[in-house]
């Protein structure tokens, strides 16, 4: 098995180290600037397999994030978390003959820990963002992707199926922000109990039909099993424990708006699979009152909506310039802590002609409480008669949590990217009592 170094901020070693590559190494060479692979070409061999159909990866994330003011312990220190990505992607026309057909296999591991679950966030319920996005879903080596996908009708018909996420093809997002409110399918970061994002994967199905040049609808099946979220089965392939369902549609539409770029996505998902309440007992009264179990639905859903929309370009070259984007969220309210989310933000791409593969981002979100999920926490107190939040049996009462964000991308070489960032939490985990918080980051993201 892969053994991290001993160094607890192991990017930041690699970042010194590599400081000093050779800016005028050819791009074939070993630690070249402008080669997409950190170690190079292999004298050609890398790009004659990927004339062939073979196509291999190898990445890394790495992410520290350190208390600077304010958070639930003042108490400053500095936490790391990173991710191994190893992975192939094989064009099955060019190796088999099959006709528009692909596959791919991807297996990750994650190690390190979160300044938010401690320092941030009271551990007596725990935060809604992360300081650090790559840390969750346990220590532990995963099967994250393994699927064929075959296009028929030249290309209008896109059919994938095997074991992924569902933010793989809904609710898509990128993830350059270090803050988990700006990373990813946000979906699943609200209902992670039921929408599974990277690394974890389960079977599925995913269809989707190109309507126009600029317009795709798709839908997915995809298993609900609560045990693929535990470190052990990071490579169960049974289905045992499956408990139903999820089933996403969207709609896709990317369009050029004066030649630039956009991306707009709107979607609803649902699970058949039973749901708990968060408030009230099978007959109908405040569960934490009662006593009595909570009461169970026979179905969850929600929906989204999604936009990217790049709105200046520079003359000399079209992928630098301004870009916009927005992202919403609705939950269930019966059964989701989380009712709504909203997000919101700018990335500047190539601010200076100095450094034209650097990038800027600011973003801000919000994330709401469902009232029914706070009444139930007063309820709770009030039955176990405590009132004091410093009391260790209290159950804080969670409200809305507001995050910001802002980055610098230092694009050091086609393989490399470091972006520093400072991260405002208002309300850590929607709770009031918690000091509003100053978090200092680093991310790095890089390709071997």
């Amino acid at each position: 098995m892969l053994q991290l170094p001993k160094n607890p901020y192991p990017g930041l070693a690699l970042t010194a180290l590599l400081s000093g590559f050779s800016p005028s190494a050819s791009a074939d060479a070993p630690f070249a600037k402008d080669s997409p692979w950190m170690f190079g070409d292999w004298d050609g061999t890398r790009t004659a397999l990927q004339a062939q159909g073979y196509d291999f990866t190898f990445g890394y994330t790495g992410e520290m994030g350190s208390n600077l003011h304010g958070g639930f312990d003042h108490d400053r220190t500095a936490r790391y978390s990173d991710q191994f990505t190893l992975g192939a992607h094989l064009d099955l026309q060019k190796i088999l003959g099959w006709h528009d057909s692909e596959f791919q296999l991807t297996v990750t591991e994650r190690h390190g820990q979160n300044i938010s679950n401690d320092r941030i966030n009271d551990p007596r319920v725990g935060g809604f963002t992360s300081a650090q996005e790559v840390w969750g879903r346990g220590e532990t080596w995963r099967l994250t992707q393994m699927w064929i996908k075959q296009k028929y009708f030249d290309g209008a018909l896109d059919v994938k199926v095997g074991r992924f996420g569902e933010g793989e093809d809904f609710n898509s997002f990128p993830c350059d922000f270090q803050n988990l409110a700006f990373c990813g399918s946000q979906v699943g970061n609200w209902v992670g109990g039921i929408w599974y994002n990277w690394p974890v994967s389960q079977w599925a199905l995913r269809v989707k039909y190109n309507l126009t040049d600029d317009l795709y609808a798709q839908v997915g099946v995809f298993e609900q099993n609560p045990s693929n979220l535990e470190s052990g089965n990071g490579f169960k392939l049974s289905g045992s424990g499956t408990q139903g369902a999820l089933m996403p549609i969207e709609l896709v539409w990317t369009p050029r708006v004066n030649g630039l770029k956009g991306e707009y996505r709107a979607g609803y998902y649902y699970s058949n699979a039973k749901a708990q309440d968060v408030y009230k007992d099978g007959n109908g009264q405040p569960a934490a009152l009662s006593g009595q179990a909570y009461r169970s639905s026979a179905s969850k859903h929600g929906f989204w909506l999604g936009a990217q929309q790049q709105v200046t370009s520079r003359a000399s070259d079209a992928s630098r310039g301004l870009s916009l984007f927005a992202n919403a969220t609705m939950h269930d309210k019966k059964t989701n802590a989380i009712d709504n989310y909203v997000q919101a933000g700018v990335v500047y791409k190539g601010p200076f002609d100095a450094r034209a593969k650097d990038d800027i981002g600011f973003a801000l979100a919000r994330v709401h409480v469902n009232p029914a999920y706070r009444k139930n926490a007063r309820l709770a107190n009030q039955a176990n008669a405590v009132v004091d939040y410093d009391n260790p049996g209290f159950l804080p009462v969670q409200d809305t949590e507001y995050s910001a964000e802002l980055y610098y991308g230092i694009h050091l070489a086609d393989w490399l990217t470091v972006r520093p960032n400072l991260q405002y939490i208002r309300h850590p985990g929607g709770v009031s009592q918690v000091d509003d918080a100053l978090i200092g980051g680093l991310k790095i993201q890089s390709s071997f």
